[in-house]
């Protein structure tokens, strides 16, 4: 059977800053980020399976991506949680908004490396994480291949 990629898009509103860079991306602003999934598999050829003929059911996958990007980042405020952005983080944690702190420089390349994992690890043994791509602006993307990554 041949194997076969499927795409899932989403979309989530995330606000951020960059501890200690040297542009505008040092103050908090944020982002329509648009998010591409891309797994790869064989169809279920089972036809006792309700699933048959599918990689993946998209509710599933997009279960799993709402579950562990889109609810957690959107609308949300991401920063770097061993820089000083921490006093203002707790601040706005104490004023009712949702803050995310992360172990890393909240960039777009660092972004989707932690999506990579997280998805990853909540797909069935047989479909794989094949590619993902982050777009911060109409403009400006990363991408993340597993074939870049294994």
């Amino acid at each position: 059977m041949a194997k076969i990629r499927i795409t899932k898009q989403f979309t989530f509103e995330t606000a951020h800053a960059l501890y200690g860079y040297d542009g505008k991306c040092k103050n908090v602003h944020g982002h329509s980020y648009s998010l591409d999934v891309t797994v790869i598999g064989n169809p279920i050829t089972d036809m006792s399976n309700v699933k048959c003929g599918m990689v993946i059911d998209f509710g599933d996958l997009k279960r799993i991506v709402k579950n562990e990007v889109v609810d957690v980042m959107d609308h949300a405020i991401l920063l770097n949680r061993n820089t000083p952005h921490i006093e203002l983080a707790e601040y706005l944690k104490s004023s009712g908004h949702n803050v995310v702190l992360v172990d890393y420089q909240p960039t777009s390349e660092n972004m989707i490396a932690d999506f990579a994992e997280k998805i990853s690890k909540k797909l069935a043994k047989d479909i794989t994480l094949h590619s993902l791509k982050l777009r911060e602006t109409g403009t400006a993307f990363a991408e993340w291949y597993a074939s870049d990554n294994s």
